[in-house]
């Protein structure tokens, strides 16, 4: 490690020190006997589900055999391993019809999370858990793939409120469910909410892979764009939950184009973000890095970057529950704030000149005189925020 960050490891609970030490053991290695003193194994399992980490977690405890592990706990966690298998095999057959759909009536798309993901980086769909699936078309394909999908059964979130247009660069997702199959599957256009630059749609298919090990040819992203992918999602949900950092750690072992990688990393304004995953995945996981890398962790920003994300790890923060509570909202919003580049923040600041949907709830005007909002945006804005302090 050159990095400085050195993370507090009394203020985690023991059992998720326990969970870091098994998920750093090697195939042929023991659990160091004082990480199980104290466990309370309820809470060992509730972390153990809460980070999606038990798929990893019990091929290791098994093939060392830990006697000092309880037996209800051993079968806890194969339980939990058969039934991802299964819900594995289910979105893997679904994800090969939907990419049959799409194919029938030349819609392009690559696959994001799911199987896909868990076969490129762990090489196995058992190692991973996926409960969705993500699905990344151009964005001037969406009424199509809206008209496919609710023929094929699915029904629409529609949670989207927008004006002028703002949805195709503040939001990055729609939201379909088959409720017969109980399955959710998100259609991108972008990688991440706006606002923000990443790579168009194009230029990630120009450099896109075939996922290997399933029945038809499913597109993924290249390598490169992955990473600048996964680094991106984690960090924005703050790496709450240690498999977003395992998959960093397997990505790192694979064969990765490191000049290419830097480019992107830099033109994207994501090379803080690069580094704070690696001081993380390094220090929690052993995560080798490489020579080619190193530059990215060194000097302060990515140890600080690091440390306080350690705030969602030493509580159990689940992001997708909602409402957050008060005292967890109010970090996020900061810490969001505080990992934007200064151009992103830019970005952040003229984001809210743009009119939103809210203030046409405010001044409902007819369609021809949306316009109207740019220059009335701050006066609403003003009005918005007084009202809710005169409510408060």
């Amino acid at each position: 490690m050159i990095h400085n960050f050195k993370p507090d490891y009394s203020r985690l609970p023991r059992e998720l020190n326990l969970l870091l030490d098994i998920l750093k053991m090697k195939d042929d290695q023991k659990i160091n006997q004082e990480s199980l003193l104290n466990i309370h194994w309820d809470s060992f399992l509730k972390l153990a589900r809460h980070h999606r980490i038990y798929p990893v977690i019990y091929p290791k405890i098994k093939n060392v055999g830990q006697e000092n592990i309880p037996e209800f706990v051993i079968q806890t966690l194969k339980n939990d391993y058969k039934k991802n298998i299964f819900q594995m095999m289910y979105l893997s057959a679904e994800m090969e019809s939907i990419n049959e759909l799409f194919n029938q009536s030349d819609v392009r798309l690559l696959f994001l999370k799911g199987p896909t993901l868990a076969v490129d980086l762990y090489g196995d769909i058992s190692l991973r858990t996926s409960s969705d699936l993500d699905v990344l078309v151009p964005i001037h394909d969406l009424e199509k793939v809206d008209k496919l999908l609710l023929e094929k059964g699915y029904e629409k979130d529609d949670y989207i409120l927008s004006v002028l247009n703002d949805w195709k660069w503040r939001h990055h997702h729609l939201t379909y469910f088959d409720q017969s199959k109980g399955i959710k599957l998100e259609i991108h256009w972008r990688l991440n909410p706006g606002p923000g630059i990443e790579p168009r749609f194009e230029d990630l298919w120009a450099r896109k892979r075939i996922c290997e090990k399933f029945d038809s040819p499913l597109f993924v992203l290249g390598r490169e764009d992955l990473f600048l992918f996964l680094v991106s999602h984690g960090a924005r949900h703050g790496w709450s939950r240690l498999r977003w950092l395992m998959d960093i750690h397997q990505i790192l072992l694979k064969e990765l184009d490191w000049k290419m990688l830097k480019n992107l990393l830099e033109k994207y304004h994501c090379t803080h973000l690069a580094g704070q995953a690696l001081t993380l995945a390094s220090s929690l996981l052993n995560t080798p890095i490489n020579t080619k890398l190193q530059h990215i962790i060194r000097g302060n920003r990515p140890a600080k970057l690091a440390q306080i994300t350690m705030f969602y790890l030493e509580r159990l923060v689940n992001l997708h529950t909602e409402p957050l509570p008060t005292d967890i909202a109010n970090y996020h919003s900061r810490y969001l704030y505080s990992i934007k580049s200064i151009t992103q923040k830019i970005f952040y600041f003229l984001n809210f000149l743009y009119p939103y949907h809210s203030d046409s709830m405010i001044m409902p005007l007819p369609k021809g005189l949306h316009f109207l909002y740019f220059p009335l945006r701050p006066f609403l804005w003003i009005w918005r925020k007084s009202k809710r302090q005169a409510l408060s």
